[in-house]
Order: structure tokens, then sequence, then C-alpha cells
């Protein structure tokens, strides 16, 4: 599995309810909606793992290189949301 999406994605669908899960799935939430000005607390990412924080700067840089809302991310995100939801 080679793409942060991949790895975010089997990491929520493994255990949704998680808090690592929650905040991965928050920071995409927040990135899947330009309007909001990406906005997303950065104190947050103490929160996470150092693995789950490395994931995160990786949705960072697929941020910073407009791959936010192509098809791989809304494939990806969908299968995500699907797993939180329940």
């Amino acid at each position: 599995m080679d793409s942060v999406l991949e790895k975010i994605t089997e990491q929520i669908v493994n255990d949704p309810r998680s808090g690592q899960s929650l905040l991965l799935f928050a920071l995409l939430a927040t990135l899947n909606v330009e309007k909001t000005g990406h906005m997303y607390m950065l104190s947050k990412l103490k929160e996470f793992t150092p693995e789950n924080r490395q994931l995160a700067y990786a949705v960072i840089e697929l941020m910073a290189e407009n791959k936010i809302g192509d098809e791989n991310w809304h494939k990806a995100y969908a299968t995500m949301e699907e797993a939180i939801r329940g």
C-alpha cells in the first residue's frame, strides 16, 4: 500500500471509532471543503501518533499539490466516510 490515501483509508476502515481515525478523518473533511479555508487547528497535530502525524503532513502536501478533490481523493474519502458513519 503506497499512497497516503490508501494508508489512511485502511486505518479508518479497520478502526473507524479510534481517536486516531477520527483525527485523520477530521483533517480530510476540513480539506475536502475548500470554502472552509482549510481551517484545522494545528495544535491537533500534537494528538496524532508520530506515524499518523506523518500521514497528516502527507495529506497537507496533497493539498499543496492541488490533489484534493481528484478522482482518487473522492473515492478514498467516500470509503472513509462510509466507515466513520457506520
